[in-house]
């Protein structure tokens, strides 16, 4: 059974950091993308990041370029979500999405599975 579990959301305050993981298991393919969303209620939810393991190609929204960073550890299966000044506006939950076949990584379709989520708050 396929399973993605985060961790590493907290509470923080403004212009701290944080270092979210995600754990991939159940898979007998590497998924071909694997990327970070957010959601806060009453709002959509939006792509953060996006990663394909196999040859590491990224993807940032602009709202976190020169903050975030997504990276991966194949041998772990795992995958980063670096964030550095962190912002009010960045407290969230924060959901790792996993991608077998690949497509437009903003677009929710993409995803064949998704985890439970994590929350991250910023304080001011």
């Amino acid at each position: 059974q396929v399973q993605l579990v985060e961790s590493g959301g907290g509470s923080v305050q403004a212009g701290g950091t944080l270092r979210l993981s995600c754990v991939a298991t159940g898979y007998a393919r590497r998924p071909w993308m694997m990327s970070w969303f957010r959601q806060t209620p009453g709002k959509e939810r939006e792509g953060v990041a996006a990663i394909t393991p196999g040859d590491g190609t990224t993807w940032r929204a602009d709202f976190v370029k020169g903050r975030f960073t997504i990276s991966e550890d194949s041998s772990k299966n795992t995958v980063y979500l670096q964030m550095n000044a962190l912002l009010p506006e960045d407290t969230a939950t924060y959901y790792c999405a996993a991608s077998t076949n690949g497509g437009p990584w903003l677009r929710r379709e993409t995803y064949d599975h998704w985890g439970q989520g994590t929350q991250v708050t910023v304080s001011s």
